[in-house]
């Protein structure tokens, strides 16, 4: 029952994630005039290249956030994926929106433990 509530909880915070993601993505693309802008960043990239990043995972993430809705196996095995990705992202683009950047890691790193945190009846995990 709980393992239920748990895909049914990274379902609807990778959909809210990967919403959030397109909205960023969107901004970056349209204005890239909103972020602020920092010199001498190791990780430097156009806002707008940002952008599209965020945009693409958005969107994958909704996808996948779907497919968690039915639960299927490889949806919550990409749903990991997407959600690390995001996170990485995230990491990568904090000097340009730090409160933004950490609230979306959060919500990505839940996504996480909840999709890894589900097991079936009677599977008794990687160490017995």
């Amino acid at each position: 029952m709980w393992a239920t509530g748990l895909t049914a909880f990274a379902a609807v915070m990778l959909l809210l994630t990967g919403v959030l993601d397109i909205f960023r993505g969107i901004m970056g693309i349209a204005r890239d005039d909103v972020f602020l802008a920092t010199r001498s960043y190791v990780f430097q990239f156009s806002l707008t290249g940002w952008g599209w990043v965020h945009l693409v995972l958005g969107a994958v993430a909704v996808i996948v956030g779907l497919g968690l809705m039915k639960v299927s196996t490889w949806a919550r095995a990409t749903g990991v994926v997407i959600a690390a990705l995001i996170i990485i992202a995230n990491f990568l683009s904090l000097p340009y929106s730090p409160v933004w950047s950490i609230v979306m890691i959060a919500l990505a790193a839940f996504t996480i433990w909840a999709l890894c945190v589900v097991r079936k009846e009677g599977d008794q995990g990687l160490f017995g």
